[in-house]
């Protein structure tokens, strides 16, 4: 069985997030989302997500792209790669937290799975940020 890992705030779970997640579940047989904690989106992000953890884990594993879904690790981001061994891991076009340094630290603990960058989705229409900042917006109106 070939299994694929692929991470992610999915804040507002929109088209673009479905594509990387059908995607990222093509490269394999099995894959697991890990959904980031609300620490970690506001050390990458530097605010909060709008919904918070448990209610992104919950429209992830309910949208039925992933055989698993997780919350990432609050100290070592790498931990969970570490512990679940993915022979994949699919990364977002625009993901670049934690990612600089990925090959090399899965080396060091002899892991080495194929990374894979995911083709954007019409990135233009379905950005994430530009979808809350609507939605921020409408709010106070």
């Amino acid at each position: 069985m070939i299994k694929v890992m692929a991470f992610g705030t999915f804040d507002v779970l929109h088209p673009g997030h479905r594509h990387f997640l059908k995607d990222a579940k093509n490269l394999g047989d099995y894959l697991t989302v890990v959904v980031a904690r609300d620490l970690t989106v506001k050390e990458v992000k530097g605010k909060f997500p709008l919904n918070n953890e448990q209610i992104r884990l919950k429209t992830v594993s309910d949208s039925g792209l992933a055989d698993k879904v997780i919350l990432g690790g609050i100290g070592s981001k790498y931990d969970v790669i570490f512990r679940e061994k993915p022979d994949f891991i699919a990364l977002g076009y625009d993901q670049t937290a934690f990612t600089d340094e990925l090959h090399g630290e899965l080396q060091r603990h002899g892991l080495d799975p194929k990374i894979e960058r995911i083709d954007p989705f019409m990135p233009q229409t379905y950005k994430t940020s530009k979808i809350i900042r609507k939605l921020r917006e409408e709010k106070e109106e």
